[in-house]
């Protein structure tokens, strides 16, 4: 029997358990994590061998969540899980980020990360917990990995910072940051904001990784339980002879690379790849020596080391990029606005060779997209969709469902933009931004939330501020470093990080870090904001040269809305049984109505005389009878003693034959008849459904 092992320690104000060997014990490394009434398992397994030929480490993070977690059934028919939610895949992504950069070079063998929620209290978030569960996993399998690591949430409220918040607290939280790292650095950043500066989001990045030293030491001490030995893997050197051979060619390598042209460039590094392979084969042949099956693919990965090589060492010892720009200078910047004819609010957003063609489409209630997790069902008003095609880089591809990529970079995205969106109060619409990168050569993502800023204020969304996002990279030998402003694709692959950083003139809305070293320090992280806001600011101003503010009105064919304030116990009558008043309304106008629990009634429609039509209909059908008011009625039914007169949907009163008129009426229907409309005055009321009408009051004397 395999003997269970529980730790546990204090995080602040919550108390942590960490349990292995009781639960999945044939996986490389399993444990159980519990915070409360949160617990998750998660397990660490490795392929046992690698795959002839490969020549890049597989490394997969699954994060699942269980709806019977919370008690729940997934919607539906099917009821049960099937594909992960797009919140998942987030996770996934939050938890694949921090620990990549911690397994050593040369260690080929898949690994597969399995973290399951089991049971989840709502108060304690399963993915604070589940980088402590992946480290801890990772540790007690024989998986080579440079860890510990773990991940926390900050808050900021009222000036201070608050570790792993709760939900209600970061409902009024300005920052919601994800933090991960280890004891000695940070390795992954993931924030929203509501425009906060530079020098507070800094301090929540510090304040976050020292609770995260914290939880590293923790995890230290259970690791050393245990007698853990770790797989031994054999790193393939470069032959020696290759080496020697591409050293010789470096000057043509190093032209290659400048070529001008995203394009332009990779051919010219691919067909200088070509020419010296033949070279080198052709010396191969006349020297009569053997041609080994994976001579190419060894040549082609020590070229590429070349090509990494030069192109760092350009940009860290010269202070020269591959496309002649200075460390700190922007690509060159086109904005456009109503591209499109047709939609609520189009922009054509292009810096250097990215590109992104943003809509923006304005709908009511029923538009907002239905979350369905193990928390509460939730609704979104706002909401951002990227699509990258194979076309936007020149690839020949298949279309097919958005991937991890896009999801993740919508998502930021969205997050930088859903902090300038107005209340809906203000403005009850829901929203859709749709970014379709239709060129791309690095931060098409801050190009989605450029040209997303430029869509949303010319479809006349009245947004607090411009939004820019701009994407920072880091070049790093040693102690000797150089941070660039606005990176292409090449400075991403061959660099080594991706610090995105969006916001208005104001503040941050929005921070994304990955890097591919074990960690960054704070003054690379000051630094590289500081370049950021630089950048962020000199975007905005040729933004704002096009369009400054949103426009007063939305576009003429985008649905109208008229508001209007009702009782809330009304909303049940002008609902009707099953609905029938409402549907009548909306059948008979065309216009889509929502309704809001404290009696807000929005209409919406693109005919004004429809959309008039049915605001009288709600206002007749949710009015009440007042004393002394004036009514156009209709007669219901006669009586001996008078009339009853319906003034108001449901609503009718005594018309007395005595006040039909000023000369005296024998009987009621000498002067009225079913169905004849009258107009009538309220003289007396018991009560909002007992009240006696008059005629003659409005009759001259």
């Amino acid at each position: 029997m395999f003997e269970e092992k529980i730790y546990g320690f204090n995080l602040g104000n919550q108390k942590i358990k960490i349990s292995t060997g009781k639960i999945a014990r044939q996986a490389g490394g399993s444990v159980i994590v519990q915070c409360g009434g949160t617990v998750l398992l998660v397990t660490a397994t490795r392929s046992k061998d690698v795959r002839e030929g490969q020549d890049f480490f597989p490394l997969t993070v699954d994060y699942i969540e269980k709806f019977y977690a919370s008690g729940k059934f997934p919607g539906g028919f099917i009821k049960r899980e099937t594909k992960p939610g797009t919140d998942e895949i987030l996770i996934s992504r939050l938890i694949d980020r921090p620990i990549r950069p911690l397994f050593p070079e040369g260690f080929l063998n898949a690994v597969h990360i399995v973290v399951t929620v089991l049971s989840y209290d709502e108060v304690n978030y399963p993915e604070n917990l589940a980088t402590i569960g992946v480290s801890t996993a990772l540790g007690l399998s024989d998986i080579p990995f440079a860890g510990t690591v773990a991940g926390v949430t900050v808050g900021y409220i009222n000036g201070e910072y608050i570790l792993n918040p709760t939900g209600e607290q970061l409902l009024e939280s300005e920052i919601q940051l994800s933090v991960a790292g280890t004891k000695d650095a940070v390795t992954m950043v993931e924030a929203g904001a509501k425009e906060v500066s530079e020098e507070v989001m800094l301090e929540a990045i510090m304040f976050g990784h020292e609770r995260i030293k914290e939880i590293c030491v923790e995890q230290d001490k259970f690791l050393a339980q245990f007698e853990i030995q770790k797989y031994e893997f054999e790193k393939k050197e470069v032959d020696f002879e290759i080496k020697e051979f591409i050293d010789s060619f470096e000057n043509e390598v190093e032209k290659a690379i400048m070529t001008p042209g995203k394009l332009e460039k990779y051919e010219a590094i691919d067909n200088l790849e070509i020419e010296l392979f033949e070279k080198y084969v052709q010396k191969l042949e006349n020297e009569d020596k053997e041609i080994d099956e994976n001579l190419e693919k060894e040549f082609k990965k020590y070229y590429r080391d070349v090509e990494k090589r030069l192109v760092r060492d350009a940009i860290l010892y010269k202070q020269y990029r591959a496309d002649g720009r200075q460390t700190t200078e922007i690509r060159p910047i086109d904005v456009e606005i109503d591209t499109l004819p047709v939609p609520h609010g189009s922009a054509l957003f292009t810096r250097g060779e990215t590109q992104a063609l943003v809509v923006a489409t304005l709908g009511s209630k029923e538009d907002e997209q239905i979350i369905d997790g193990m928390e509460n069902e939730t609704r979104k008003k706002f909401f951002l969709h990227y699509n990258f095609p194979p076309y936007s880089v020149g690839e020949a591809g298949f279309m097919r469902a958005p991937g991890r990529r896009e999801l993740g970079h919508g998502n930021l995205a969205e997050r930088a933009l859903k902090y300038v969106m107005p209340d809906t109060e203000k403005f009850p619409y829901t929203v859709r931004l749709i970014s379709e990168i239709t060129e791309s050569n690095g931060s098409s993502s801050q190009a989605s939330i450029c040209g997303g800023s430029l869509a949303l204020m010319a479809a006349g969304v009245p947004i607090k501020s411009t939004v820019a996002g701009i994407a920072m990279g880091l070049i790093k030998e040693g102690d000797t470093f150089t941070v660039l402003t606005d990176i292409q694709g090449l400075e991403d692959h061959l660099g080594d990080m991706d610090f995105k950083v969006a916001g208005t003139k104001n503040g941050i809305t929005a921070i994304q870090m990955d890097i591919k070293i074990e960690g960054i320090t704070r003054e690379i992280m000051e630094i590289a904001l500081r370049q950021a806001l630089e950048g962020r600011l000199f975007i905005i101003d040729k933004m704002e040269a096009v369009i400054s503010e949103p426009r007063a009105q939305v576009a003429e064919n985008a649905p109208k809305i008229e508001i209007i304030k009702i009782n809330p116990d009304k909303i049940a009558g002008l609902i009707g049984p099953g609905g029938k008043v409402i549907r009548a309304i909306i059948d008979e106008t065309g216009v889509s109505i929502d309704i809001e629990d404290d009696g807000t009634v929005s209409i919406f429609g693109k005919e004004s005389e429809n959309m008039k039509k049915a605001l009288e209909l709600v206002k007749r059908q949710t009015q009440s009878v007042e004393l002394n008011e004036i009514y156009e009625g209709k007669v219901t039914k006669l009586m001996k003693f008078g009339a009853f007169v319906e003034v108001l949907p449901g609503k009718e009163g005594l018309l007395h034959i005595s006040e039909i008129s000023n000369k005296r009426v024998e009987k009621t229907e000498d002067a009225l008849k079913e169905g004849q409309n009258v107009r009538v005055k309220v003289i007396s009321m018991e009560s909002e459904d007992k009240f006696n009408l008059s005629m003659k009051a409005l009759q001259q004397q």
